[in-house]
């Protein structure tokens, strides 16, 4: 990285004391099919890290002051959490002007636990979203949830979002 190109990315193979998180979001990212899985991660003094693990590409890390990526195959010296509520499930068909999902019985229910799973295992009260693709490319599902939260899970259907109350 020179200083003259300050959009240019840092490729590196350990983000230190996120190379667990990475590890978590890339094992979730294979067990479930999804898109891509990201943390929000809780950092010193009121910062936050994104980590950002799309299927099949470099992961990036926004430290907020620099980016760097590294390969998404990177050996890291983390542990593999236990994510014993991750499932593939097929694509949903959606309805973003009503919010209707359709797909297999408790699937979407199925989806939030998973990405609960994940939240908790990044966390404190860190954020963990995944995207997973549905019958309408255009159309991504995300959830959004909270570690160790008892707020919501957030459903993003394109641009418009809904709240997953119960769930």
């Amino acid at each position: 990285m020179t200083h003259s190109d300050p959009g240019a990315v840092e490729f590196v193979t350990s983000v230190g004391d996120l190379d667990s998180t990475v590890v978590a979001l890339r094992e979730y990212l294979h067990l479930s099919a999804a898109i891509r899985a990201m943390g929000v991660i809780e950092r010193a003094e009121g910062t936050a890290a994104v980590v950002d693990c799309p299927r099949l590409e470099p992961i990036r890390v926004d430290f907020g002051d620099r980016v760097v990526q590294l390969a998404h195959t990177a050996q890291l010296d983390a542990p593999v959490p236990a994510l014993p509520d991750v499932r593939m499930l097929p694509a949903f068909e959606v309805d973003p002007s009503s919010g209707e999902v359709i797909g297999t019985i408790g699937g979407l229910h199925r989806l939030v636990d998973g990405v609960r799973t994940l939240a908790d295992a990044l966390g404190g009260s860190n954020i963990a979203l995944a995207v997973f693709e549905t019958t309408n490319a255009a159309l991504p599902l995300a959830v959004t949830v909270r570690a160790g939260s008892s707020e919501d899970p957030v459903i993003t259907l394109g641009d418009e979002q809904f709240e997953l109350p119960g769930a």
